[in-house]
């Protein structure tokens, strides 16, 4: 069983930034695709960036160029640093991971979710 902690979230004002980090417990996530998603209440939830142990990463085109996805395998630990936050971008985020070197394309099979952690931007 894979166990994910996430934390680093908060208020900060439209323009800041913010590093969310993804603490995973149980197994490695070297061979894993691993992936941060987001909510609002009344949205589906949304994908925000996965990367792969192949090395590829993927974002919303709503995130591209504001925010990095990153692991750090010594800490089995994933990152997101959001740069430039807009009020939309306020949400709950989790992270996810699901086994296989590469991520699919769809967002689809995440077997492991964290309990997220709330980001809020002010205008």
């Amino acid at each position: 069983q894979v166990q994910l902690v996430e934390s680093g979230g908060g208020s900060v004002q439209s323009g800041g930034s913010l590093r969310l980090s993804c603490a995973a417990f149980g197994y490695s996530i070297t061979l894993m695709c691993v992936a941060w998603f987001r909510q609002t209440p009344g949205k589906e939830r949304e994908g925000v960036g996965f990367t792969g142990s192949d090395g590829r990463t993927a974002y919303a085109e709503s995130v591209k160029g504001r925010f990095t996805i990153s692991r750090d395998l010594t800490k089995n630990t994933l990152y997101l640093q959001m740069n430039s936050l807009k009020p939309e971008d306020t949400a709950m985020y989790e992270c996810a991971a699901q086994w296989g070197n590469i991520c699919p394309s769809n967002w689809a099979g995440f077997t492991y979710w964290g309990q997220g952690t709330q980001v809020t931007v002010s205008s």
